[in-house]
């Protein structure tokens, strides 16, 4: 573990395995609903049941894993044997989720058990990469520059996924089966490339067997473990700001191909500049967050830039609604809208880079308390929350669509516009709510880089006396 700055190598080699995520997120997110509900017929509120249940499994799963993963005790290490063993079966199920047999009538049944599949195998994936973070260096910057790596190759990822969907597979047709089988194989592909590159590529840097050899698993006292370390007050703070905001991210994911076709009217040549849009506003955060985080420290960045993204993300709806904004469909409301989009989504990339690293300083904060580090643990805590928030959003979305009556199968042009208002009302200020609240807590988060730093030394002390005691024992 380093004190000081991280080779850029390695930051690349670990910021490759979030490949995975942004692939996996940007069809969870943007497509699945989309995919069953428009394509396959399944109702949409079935659909997100389905996601949601999976999401609820998956996130109850985590924290096992995590700590699973901390217990690992290899010649490899306590990471690398999951980062190996879980992406080909990971691959294999992403492709059948896209791929259902042809002419079938779509399960409720299928989607719930191949979408636990991918959720769990994917959290085999990112679990114990993202843990390796906190292993790597103790450095309360270099942390953040981690992160903001792994944020920039996860979003590039996803990103190149979207830009793929709507100029390749679908470019002809949003509705076409063979468009998203190979969307499927394409992420299925990529997928394993990315977890493999990066386990590899980490391997010389981070194999090795572990300090200390972790006790034989018992459920009782990994339960315990699990309850010890979500009880620190600084995770429970964490926590609350994160799940409003997660709620937030996955209500709009799930409703961006809605908002967008049938609220903004793009077209689809305008569709094909919106994943550089947003690629422009992550590049933007990659440059700006760590100069931010040394100004304001990463608490208050996370509240200012939540309550930021929130601002500039409604502000095109209340304009709209106040007759203030270009016709509908114009060039002039879509070059409008990209502006706002590049701000928000930019803000919004900067409050969860932000309250991502935050999780980073807890661990060390449980160290001084109980004595035992637990990396994997504590991230898996935070995919039990935002998976878990995120479930509530894509439920609250699928409601939404549903109390809206809402319809499937229709072009843009030929929705009702009471039901277009009834989505977007809700949409908005559900929108509202929750970035306020967000806000409100990640904005109380305990732990400064003063605090951090003092903590580092008194850890240091600790370890230096425990060396000198077994040095001196007979």
């Amino acid at each position: 573990m380093s004190a000081g700055p991280v080779p850029f190598r390695l930051k690349i080699y670990n910021a490759s395995g979030a490949a995975a995520f942004g692939i996996k997120d940007n069809g969870f997110s943007v497509f699945l609903l989309t995919f069953y509900n428009q394509v396959l017929g399944m109702d949409a509120w079935l659909v997100s049941l389905a996601l949601v249940i999976a999401l609820v499994v998956d996130a109850l799963v985590d924290p096992f894993i995590g700590n699973l993963s901390d217990r690992t005790y290899t010649r490899w290490g306590r990471r690398l044997p999951w980062l190996y063993a879980a992406p080909i079966p990971l691959a294999v199920m992403w492709y059948v989720l896209w791929s259902p047999p042809a002419g079938a009538e779509p399960s409720f049944w299928t989607l719930l058990g191949l979408a636990i599949a991918v959720r769990l195998l994917l959290s085999a994936c990112e679990v114990p990469s993202i843990a390796l973070v906190p292993e790597i260096t103790r450095d309360y910057d270099e942390r953040t520059t981690l992160f903001r790596y792994r944020f920039l190759l996860g979003w590039t990822s996803g990103l190149i996924t979207l830009a793929l969907a709507y100029q390749v597979f679908l470019r002809d047709d949003l509705l076409s089966m063979e468009g998203y089988r190979q969307y499927g194989l394409y992420g299925a592909i990529g997928i394993a490339v990315a977890v493999l590159f990066s386990a590899v590529m980490q391997h010389r840097y981070v194999a090795g067997y572990p300090q200390t050899r972790p006790p034989p698993f018992d459920l009782r006292q990994v339960t315990s473990e699990i309850v010890e370390a979500f009880s620190e007050r600084a995770f429970l703070i964490f926590a609350a700001g994160a799940l409003a905001a997660y709620i937030s991210q996955g209500m709009t994911f799930a409703l961006s191909n809605y908002l967008y076709y049938f609220v903004w009217q793009l077209s689809e040549g305008e569709l094909a500049i919106y994943p550089l849009v947003l690629f422009f506003s992550v590049v933007a955060v990659f440059v700006t967050l760590g100069p931010l985080h040394r100004r304001m420290g990463k608490a208050r960045a996370g509240a200012v830039s939540t309550v930021v993204s929130m601002t500039t993300w409604l502000v095109p709806y209340a304009l709209d609604y106040l007759g203030a904004w270009p016709q509908l469909g114009t060039s002039a409301s879509a070059a409008m809208l990209f502006v706002f989009v590049f701000i928000s989504n930019a803000a919004g990339v900067a409050a969860v880079i932000s309250a991502t690293s935050m999780v980073a300083e807890v661990i060390e904060a449980h160290e001084e308390n109980s004595g035992r580090r637990a990396e994997a643990s504590f991230y898996a805590g935070n995919w039990l929350v935002q998976k878990c928030a995120t479930g509530v959003g894509i439920l609250l979305a699928g409601t939404m669509l549903s109390l809206a009556a809402f319809p499937s199968g229709v072009a843009p042009g030929d929705v009702d516009p009471d039901a277009i208002a009834a989505l977007v009302a809700f949409y908005c200020a559900a929108v509202l709510v929750l970035g306020l609240v967000s806000a409100y807590w990640l904005a109380r988060f305990p732990i400064s880089r003063e605090d951090h730093e003092e903590r580092l030394a008194k850890l240091a002390e600790i370890g230096r006396a425990a060396g000198r005691a077994e040095a001196g024992s007979p």
